[in-house]
């Protein structure tokens, strides 16, 4: 008994040994062909990405003369439609968009703003362009945000204009062009999912990050 118990066991053993490789053989090669890459570029238009290359090129020396994040950095092109998506955490060692949400413009104190208009005046209530060095992770008004600090001639007033990057519930999630989305006094506000998202690349960052604003 014991020794059919041993033969059987066997058999069965040998039989999905078989069975496994021949399966492993014969789909392997559709296993090797659906591994994707960790990250995969977003594309965007040419005009676009065009756009964003151009900005980039001399942000590059910059970055690296003052001791930024020399792989990351953020884009927001305030000439796109706020409905559609337009802020861009950009791949700066392979050149290619990893992410990218919604962004407000500000109101200038106005009912509404469709497209932006721009000041470094104090009160202004409007967006801001130029180079910014995203500072710290607090916790404000609208809940987790971060301190901008202008560096340039066009931004210099941003830091005490309480210019910062944070999220409000108004902005949406996903694109709704050609409608507009709302407007923010002047911050660069994104959508409580992004902005999570934005938090964990800032905060994983061993160096400071470069956000440009740019029209």
């Amino acid at each position: 008994m014991r020794l059919i118990s041993k033969f059987f066991l066997i058999s069965f053993s040998v039989c999905c040994a078989f069975a496994i490789t021949g399966y492993y053989f014969i789909y392997k090669p559709k296993f090797t062909q659906t591994v994707l890459p960790s990250r995969e570029a977003i594309k965007r238009s040419s005009t676009e990405f065009l756009r964003l290359k151009n900005e980039v090129l001399p942000l590059k020396q910059f970055i690296s003369a003052k001791n930024y994040n020399p792989r990351i950095c953020f884009l927001a092109d305030m000439n796109i439609a706020s409905g559609k998506k337009r802020f861009f955490v950009y791949d700066l060692g392979v050149d290619s968009i990893i992410s990218y949400g919604l962004v407000a413009h500000g109101s200038c104190d106005n009912a509404f703003q469709i497209n932006a208009n721009f000041s470094n005046k104090i009160n202004s209530g409007c967006s801001c362009t130029g180079k910014f060095k995203v500072g710290k992770r607090y916790t404000g008004r609208y809940g987790i945000a971060f301190k901008l600090f202008g560096l340039d001639s066009s931004n210099s007033n941003a830091y005490e204009r309480s210019i910062v990057l944070h999220s409000y519930e108004c902005v949406p999630e996903q694109e709704i062009y050609p409608l507009p989305i709302c407007n923010s006094r002047g911050c660069p506000m994104v959508s409580i999912k992004f902005l999570s998202e934005l938090d964990s690349i800032i905060s994983s960052s061993g160096k400071p990050i470069l956000l440009n604003i740019f029209n």
